[in-house]
């Protein structure tokens, strides 16, 4: 699989070359910060299937946890792109938002379903977990 994708602006622009090891919702308190309240439609890839082809990303890391995810963005627009998680070393996940072609994106499963808000959707056919699967 070949995807392109990047920030609203267009100053950072990214391609994935590789196949997705996840595509999910994320329900979690943080994802919800981020995406401005909503679960965070994501695909999780191979590190080194991405690149960037333009621009740079910004990174943030919270100095306050044991174990902080990285998240990257645009210093331009503040699209948030991608993040690196300890949780998943070697791999980065892409927020479906900042493909081209978004309509790639079917979730698998919900995931952090357990700081779900009342005006979130999980579609019936996927499975939905509390926590993050075993």
């Amino acid at each position: 699989m070949k995807l392109t994708g990047g920030c609203y602006c267009k100053d950072v622009r990214y391609q994935i070359q590789g196949e997705a090891q996840a595509a999910l919702h994320c329900h979690c308190r943080e994802c919800q910060y981020i995406s401005g309240g909503n679960p965070n439609a994501l695909m999780i890839f191979p590190l080194d299937a991405f690149k960037l082809t333009q621009g740079e990303m910004k990174s943030f890391r919270r100095s306050d946890l044991e174990s902080p995810v990285t998240r990257y963005f645009c210093e331009t627009c503040g699209t948030s792109l991608a993040t690196e998680t300890p949780k998943r070393p070697g791999s980065i996940v892409i927020k479906v938002g900042t493909l081209d072609d978004p309509s790639v994106f079917t979730p698998g499963a919900a995931i952090f379903t357990c700081d779900k808000q009342a005006f979130h959707h999980i579609p019936d056919d996927i499975p939905a977990f509390d926590k993050r699967p075993g």
